[in-house]
Formats: C-alpha cells, sequence, structure tokens
C-alpha cells in the first residue's frame, strides 16, 4: 500500500490526483491487475471523471454544493453533515485498471480526490489488487 499525503485549502475541492496515483502504482510495482484508490475520511471522497477541463470539476463542486448546502436541518452535532452526505455521494473508493504498469483510464478521464470539509490535510490510500 501506498500512502499519499494532501493539503486542501478550501471547504469544497477537487484536486487532480492522477499523477500522484501513477506515481504510487509505479512504486508498488504494479503491472497488469489493477489498483483500489480510497479515501479513508467520512468527509471526503474519490471519483472518476473528465480532466482535461478544469471547468468541470469546478462545475461539479458547486453542483454538490447546490444538492447538499451547507446549512440544513441537520442534527449532527458537528455541523458538517452536508460534507458526509456529499462523501457518500461520491464514494470512498475507485478502482482503476492497470496494463504494462499503466493506469487504463479513458482519454479525458482523470481521478479526483474531493474536499468537502476543508480546509485539512488528507490521506489517499493506493492498494494493488
Amino acid at each position: 500500500m501506498k500512502e499519499l499525503s494532501l493539503s486542501t485549502s478550501r471547504r469544497t475541492q477537487w484536486l487532480a490526483i492522477g499523477d500522484r496515483v501513477r506515481e504510487a502504482v509505479a512504486a508498488l510495482g504494479v503491472r497488469d491487475g489493477a489498483v483500489t484508490v480510497f479515501v479513508p475520511h467520512t468527509t471526503a471522497g474519490v471519483t472518476i471523471n473528465e480532466g482535461a477541463d478544469p471547468d468541470v470539476a469546478s462545475d461539479l463542486e458547486r453542483i454538490f454544493d447546490r444538492l447538499v448546502p451547507w446549512v440544513g436541518d441537520y442534527a449532527h452535532a458537528e455541523g458538517n453533515t452536508a460534507a458526509h452526505a456529499k462523501a457518500t455521494l461520491a464514494g470512498s473508493s475507485v478502482r482503476v485498471p492497470v496494463v504494462n504498469g499503466r493506469l487504463r483510464l479513458g482519454q479525458w478521464q482523470e481521478i479526483f480526490f474531493c474536499e468537502f470539509d476543508g480546509p485539512r490535510r488528507r490521506q489517499v490510500w493506493v492498494l494493488p489488487g
């Protein structure tokens, strides 16, 4: 397993982490198979979407904020229920095929770490298999 450390600077922020995952794949020596990219946090997630146009990630940040507003009729005492809900929508892991030591993503695809309760220091785990 490789652990990636990240820092976010906003409450809601999508960070492209594909290059960091590629480095982890190389360090792990994965040639063929798959890796799982896992986020061990309850107020953050990971997803795959278009990375060629940065406006897509910006748009998705705003869409998530509209879908689950920060202020609402929530009971959770910490006040970050919206972040928990958004993390559930994004999901905590993605599985990516690896062929000849390279991630097999589509032409426009990127792996994004999704922060919903920042700014914070976060971890992402990359696991073979």
